[in-house]
């Protein structure tokens, strides 16, 4: 049996019987993305005060690692694992910039940008392999590596960003928190009213979920002299995993958000 040229590229791919590896945007997706995003920034906090930063970005290098190869073993969307992998891939995120920041002295305008431009970089490649940028599409193997590699770069990217308005602009978490809901209502605006194209415009929020969600867990969890309501790292993060466990079984249970 012969195999179009096409064929041929998606069986190198790795496809994965034509499924999505991707839940489908819908409300409740927003939700958990930011939710992981604040989890990921406290998380992160908590395992830097209790050993040193470069100790704790390889210990969750590892478990990122593990999580991403069942991830990429699922021939289709299973939501406890995708979830379990964002938020791996949260916690990593905000240990890379940190570490590049605290550890090794860049400044975060600097890692802002390097992180702007790597994932620009990351979508060119993507877009140019693949043709197309949209997560609908993630179906076999490489766009899926793809895909992984342009969220872990947003959360470092948010990360740098979250800290460059929070403490450098002096805006504090809870002032970082207002200023990115407000962006982040931007893309969904112009794709409601003005016709944006829905893939720019969903990387553009998801990029923002990153800050909004690290700020405003901040603000939960810094002592009152930082501007923070003082309730703890590690409170805000139980907190928060119960809260995404909970949303991700009710996913799982109702099947909603299934490609």
């Amino acid at each position: 049996m012969s195999i179009s040229a096409d064929q041929s590229r998606s069986l190198s791919s790795g496809l994965s019987g034509g499924l999505s590896k991707v839940a489908e945007v819908t409300v409740l997706f927003w939700i958990i993305k930011v939710l992981t995003t604040g989890m990921g920034e406290t998380t992160a906090d908590w395992f830097m005060a209790q050993m040193s930063p470069k100790r704790a970005l390889a210990l969750f290098a590892l478990v990122l690692a593990a999580t991403l190869a069942v991830q990429f073993a699922k021939g289709r969307y299973v939501p406890w694992v995708y979830w379990l992998a964002m938020v791996m891939v949260s916690i990593f995120g905000t240990l890379a910039a940190d570490v590049i920041h605290f550890t090794f002295g860049v400044p975060l305008i600097a890692s802002t940008l390097g992180f702007a431009a790597a994932l620009a970089a990351i979508f060119a490649l993507w877009h140019r392999l693949e043709g197309t940028l949209a997560i609908t599409s993630i179906r076999n193997r490489r766009r899926e590596a793809f895909y992984w590699l342009a969220v872990m770069t947003t959360f470092a990217l948010g990360t740098a960003a979250g800290d460059l308005t929070a403490n450098k602009m002096g805006l504090g978490w809870f002032g970082s928190g207002i200023l990115f809901a407000v962006l982040i209502a931007l893309p969904a605006i112009a794709w409601w009213k003005f016709d944006m194209a829905a893939v720019p415009a969903f990387w553009v929020a998801y990029i923002l979920t990153r800050p909004l969600g690290a700020s405003f867990a901040d603000w939960m969890a810094m002592p009152e002299k930082r501007g923070g309501l003082d309730w703890g790292l590690a409170q805000v993060s139980v907190v928060l995993g119960i809260v995404i466990a909970a949303l991700v079984a009710y996913l799982t249970v109702t099947r909603k958000a299934a490609p």
